[in-house]
């Protein structure tokens, strides 16, 4: 019948206009899900506490090492080289054992002070990551071929550049999230929000070309994830302030072999009060606004996330350009490697490292004293009577009356 013709032309054109939609939006579908997947997925992680977080980044850094070895394997053909795939795990075994080794000397010490194997271990720790190095290096020498000694030294430069991007940098993620989670998680959420915003604000409204290593990069889009992004930092840090959880420095507790955050907020992390600029004053009606310190350092956190940290991912494209290949890997669908997510964070852990060393990190006591307890007997009491005679001539502490 007619009606049902009708019916059936309706139900065929809507079909037809979803299909159109759908593989027009194809790549947003498979970025948009897969993004929610990952997203509430570190959120669970965050939610197991900082050992999985830790557990996370290295799981990350090791991913990102593979991905950028086998680029290297692949374009310099370097399969058949005698030995040289194992050694380039070798080195990253090395080199984390070196970090991570440096990690337990610092933040565990009350916990290796009672086995004695490992009071060895961190006591020559230096020396042990120096000689297994060595090793690596003799193993190098004497698996050259006379053939391949332009290719297998390619391999060799290739393999230690990508411990410094990918070891060196992750180490420094995780000093970060020892000072605090909210290190840890306002400059990786502002890295990612910059990341969605910009190509959100390109997608629609992008019509200048920002950067030929990146075509798809438009000015429209750099300007619009800053604004987004400070935005984001400054609200995401007012919720994160608030908790405990968050802003207390992680410490592992050796009584109950499990890492604590509880403390008393540092100022960073207490409510104060803050006079308006004059010139803002007349726009938005307010003489003062309450507001945590830490929000202020936000707008630094964000700034670089928005502005420098997208050079991280220039960088990237560069490389990629350079060996003729669309992304690291296509671990992830829609959004190609681990290396391809991950390649602004790198850059933006090292500025935080440096940021909280430069301007926020002070003597920390609870530290110190985990380093004193590791001493002899007669250092700490030559420390204490050190101490003591500091704290008499400060007049902090009465001298001693001696009969």
């Amino acid at each position: 019948s007619t009606g049902t013709k009708e019916k059936w032309n309706l139900y065929s054109f809507i079909t037809s206009c979803f299909l159109f939609l759908f593989y027009r939006w194809k790549n947003w579908w498979i970025r948009g899900i897969l993004s929610l997947a990952m997203i509430s997925g570190f959120f669970l992680i965050i939610y197991l506490g900082s050992f999985m977080l830790m557990l996370l980044v290295l799981s990350i850094q090791v991913k990102c090492y593979h991905e950028i070895i086998t680029i290297g394997y692949r374009v310099y053909h370097s399969y058949d080289l005698p030995w040289f795939r194992s050694l380039s795990w070798y080195f990253l075994l090395c080199v984390n054992y070196f970090f991570y080794g440096e990690t337990v000397a610092d933040y565990f010490a009350t916990f290796v002070q009672r086995r004695e194997q490992l009071q060895f271990l961190i006591r020559y720790h230096r020396f042990i990551s120096f000689a297994l190095y060595l090793a690596g290096f003799c193993m190098f020498v004497l698996s050259l071929v006379k053939k391949h000694y332009r290719l297998q030294f390619y391999m060799f430069a290739w393999t230690h550049v990508t411990l410094l991007i990918t070891v060196t940098q992750s180490h420094l993620v995780i000093q970060n999230l020892f000072e605090g989670m909210i290190w840890f998680l306002v400059p990786i959420s502002s890295v990612i929000c910059n990341d969605i915003t910009a190509y959100i604000f390109g997608f629609f409204f992008g019509r200048t070309p920002l950067i030929k290593l990146s075509p798809k990069k438009t000015w429209e889009g750099f300007i619009g994830g800053f604004f987004s992004t400070v935005v984001f930092g400054f609200i995401f840090s007012y919720f994160l302030a608030q908790h405990q959880y968050f802003v207390c420095p992680v410490e592992y507790n050796s009584e109950t072999n499990r890492f604590v955050t509880e403390c008393e907020p540092s100022e960073l992390f207490q409510m104060k009060k803050y006079s308006v600029p004059p010139l803002l004053q007349a726009v938005l009606g307010w003489e003062t606004v309450n507001m945590y310190p830490f929000q202020m350092h936000s707008f630094a956190l964000s700034t670089f996330a928005s502005l420098i940290g997208p050079f991280g991912g220039f960088f990237a494209s560069g490389f990629k350009r350079a060996f003729k290949i669309k992304d690291f890997a296509d671990t992830i669908p829609g959004h190609g490697g681990i290396m391809d997510r991950f390649d602004c964070q790198y850059l933006m852990a090292t500025f935080v490292h440096v940021y909280i060393t430069s301007f926020i990190r002070g003597p920390n006591p609870s530290k110190l004293l985990k380093q004193l307890l590791i001493l002899q007997p007669e250092q700490q009491l030559s420390v204490y009577k050190t101490l003591k005679s500091h704290l008499v001539e400060k007049g902090i502490l009465q001298p001693s009356l001696r009969g």
